[in-house]
């Protein structure tokens, strides 16, 4: 079984508006970036066990790729899994959820910061 999540939703925004609400969205959920670069629409972020004062229990790894498919139409492609106390991927033994939780919070503030059409 694995715990790696993966997910794309696609907006209605370009490609720059869409990394900058990614960008917030990974603050707003107090994560750490380990890289990102915006000309390639990458984004690799660490969150802690504690997210927004609730405890999830495992630290998360979420890496997200930005890219503009058509005119005004960008792809949101993300993967996320579980940490151990080391920084490695847990093959086992993780709680169950905690990677589908941040990458359900992660859409819901990316998508609270885009502009309103």
């Amino acid at each position: 079984m694995s715990y790696t999540i993966v997910d794309e939703k696609s907006y209605a925004h370009s490609q720059t508006a869409v990394y900058q609400a990614a960008v917030g969205a990974i603050n707003g959920l107090e994560g750490k970036f380990e890289s990102e670069s915006a000309e390639e629409g990458h984004i690799e972020a660490r969150f802690h066990k504690t997210v927004l004062k609730k405890t999830l229990g495992d630290r998360t790894y979420l890496t997200v790729d930005i890219k503009e498919e058509n005119e005004g139409e960008t792809a949101v492609h993300v993967s996320c899994y579980p940490l151990n106390a080391v920084g490695q991927k847990l093959m086992f033994g993780a709680r169950k959820g905690v990677s589908k939780t941040i990458v359900t919070w992660f859409f819901a503030h990316l998508e609270h910061r885009l502009p309103k059409a």
